[in-house]
């Protein structure tokens, strides 16, 4: 048996490599917790109301429940670096809990009327086509999860950093006073932030196109 047969069944019989592998490493861990966070973000953030009318305490409780779990992104993945623990899993995951997190809090901030219903769906139509699309490319042979490229990350800064200044209801500060000038530029500073990042969604999203399906023909 030569060199090449002997490579040409080591390949073989080496297990392929699973989804599931890992799927308890720390980062992975972190990632599930902040799932585990969103929904509690999103049940307080219902039940407190428009811009927190019904509950002020429970708005302010759900922005910094929203602001800790968009937080934690930067944990896990740099957990997964430091300790060379990154996986298919945690690299499926963590864009899978940073879409269910905004995603969701911009859905309940368009029913309440705060974020208008055409930012949150174009929001939507990329972030489940993008999801779709990993899906895809896994059940392909030899395919691999997209990892999220540096336009879909800035994008998630500036979404989670507009959405936070959104859902703090900095509103009730003015005790029902005529709107205060610094009021009115810090909400024209949210709503310019989150449509800075639905240029930069709708960008990456495009980026991710054509590094699946464009780049590899020219190859």
């Amino acid at each position: 048996m030569n060199t090449m047969d002997e490579n040409t069944m080591d390949k073989q019989s080496s297990p392929k490599s699973s989804l599931f592998d890992g799927w308890n490493a720390p980062p992975n861990l972190v990632t599930y917790s902040r799932i585990v966070l969103v929904v509690f973000f999103l049940t307080l953030d219902i039940l407190a109301g428009a811009w927190g009318e019904n509950n002020l305490t429970m708005r302010w409780v759900a922005a910094v429940l929203f602001i800790i779990a968009a937080s934690t992104d930067k944990i896990d993945g740099w957990m997964a670096r430091k300790y060379n623990q990154v996986t298919e899993m945690g690299k499926l995951m963590d864009p899978i809990a940073d879409k269910l997190l905004t995603c969701g809090a911009m859905i309940v901030c368009s029913a309440f009327g705060e974020l208008g219903w055409w930012v949150t769906i174009l929001f939507l139509i990329r972030e489940i086509g993008i999801t779709v699309m990993r899906f895809f490319v896994m059940e392909r042979p030899g395919g691999k999860v997209i990892a999220a490229a540096w336009p879909g990350k800035l994008k998630t800064v500036f979404q989670c950093v507009g959405l936070s200044m959104l859902l703090l209801p900095f509103w009730s500060l003015g005790n029902g006073q005529a709107t205060p000038f610094w009021m009115t530029a810090y909400y024209f500073l949210t709503y310019a932030i989150i449509y800075v990042a639905l240029v930069l969604c709708l960008y990456s999203g495009a980026v991710y196109l054509y590094n699946t399906f464009v780049a590899p023909k020219r190859k």
